[in-house]
């Protein structure tokens, strides 16, 4: 295990904060005007009402027909559900307090949180043809307590690796093993701080972004870390929350949940070049407010999503429970003037 040097871990400071919108409220703050897009479609609730409990999602691609897709999803209070994309709740499974979740071929992982003092990764296996899945085990991941979680893409066969965020900022990333008469394992490659509460992560290649929620994004490498996008307002209004990346027209994304104002962040990788905000405005199926989670994925989806899919959290879906908004890729960009 190698930790990333003391100076990397103080490079940033703290800006202006603000409190998050509430029930729909009108932000405190409000940073640079987003371009408005409506939603194409929703999920059914969350299964827990009444609480804020829709978290994360990730989307599986089939391999074999890359137009098919599932939405996997987390109730932070209860399990994980799976979506077709119609947005209707084909299946669950029973996890308690899980929090984020991702995907890599058929395994499922979401930071567990079920422990508050030890951090543990839930691994299930996903049938895509029941479909269902299949609880594998927790892998104990050091003491803390899980929050943030995400997998580097690999290709089919390679070893799996994943980074588990902790609440208090800490960052472990290593492998993941899975073995047929052992439990799940996760080995610390490397970690590294930063400085306060942190959750959404997602990697591009070898290089991992994660959100402090009151300060940014940062990328972190094994040997290097750099607070690449600050909290200012503008671009970005804290909390700093999901994070995802997709390719369009030969170039690559990063998508940041601007939570304080309702908002998402686009800028262009490698060189974090801001390049625009967009909101999910009201429409056939609402706008969204104190999104959490995101997830994004180019590829053609059928009539619906015929350039991509873009997943945003909704935390205040009322009167049901909070659920998770589908929105065309194509119309994102086309909006932002990609």
């Amino acid at each position: 295990m190698r930790r990333i040097p003391r100076p990397f871990l103080l490079s940033t400071f703290a800006l202006a904060l603000t409190g998050c919108a509430a029930d729909g409220a009108k932000p405190v703050i409000a940073g640079l005007p987003p371009v408005p897009v409506a939603a194409s479609g929703e999920t059914d609730p969350v299964g827990t009402g009444k609480a804020d409990a829709a978290d994360d999602p990730a989307i599986w691609v089939d391999p074999a027909n890359p137009a098919r897709a599932l939405i996997i999803a987390t109730d932070k209070k209860a399990g994980i559900h799976i979506y077709d994309l119609a947005g209707k709740d084909i299946a669950f499974v029973e996890g308690g307090l899980v929090n984020n979740v991702d995907v890599v071929g058929n395994i499922v992982a979401a930071s567990d949180r079920n422990d508050g003092v030890n951090a543990h990764i839930a691994l299930f296996r996903l049938d895509p043809d029941k479909p269902s899945l299949t609880a594998l085990g927790r892998a104990a991941a050091g003491t803390g307590e899980a929050y943030g979680f995400c997998f580097r893409k690999t290709a089919p066969g390679e070893p799996l690796t994943a980074a588990l965020i902790l609440k208090d900022g800490t960052v472990r990333v290593g492998p993941l093993t899975l073995s047929d008469d052992a439990a799940p394992r996760f080995e610390v490659d490397w970690e590294a701080k930063v400085p306060t509460q942190a959750e959404g992560c997602v990697f591009d290649g070898d290089t991992l972004y994660v959100g402090e929620e009151d300060a940014g994004i940062w990328k972190l490498r094994r040997d290097y870390a750099g607070l690449v996008a600050r909290v200012d307002n503008e671009r970005l209004v804290a909390d700093v929350e999901g994070l995802a990346t997709i390719d369009h027209k030969g170039q690559h994304y990063l998508i940041a949940s601007s939570q304080g104002d309702n908002a998402y962040a686009v800028f262009r990788l490698p060189a974090m070049d801001y390049v625009g905000r967009f909101a999910i405005a009201a429409g056939t199926y609402g706008a969204t407010s104190e999104t959490d989670g995101i997830e994004a994925v180019a590829g053609h989806f059928g009539a619906e999503y015929p350039d991509g899919l873009f997943l945003a959290q909704d935390g205040d879906n009322a009167p049901a429970a909070q659920n998770f908004k589908l929105v065309r890729w194509d119309r994102i960009a086309a909006a932002l003037g990609l």
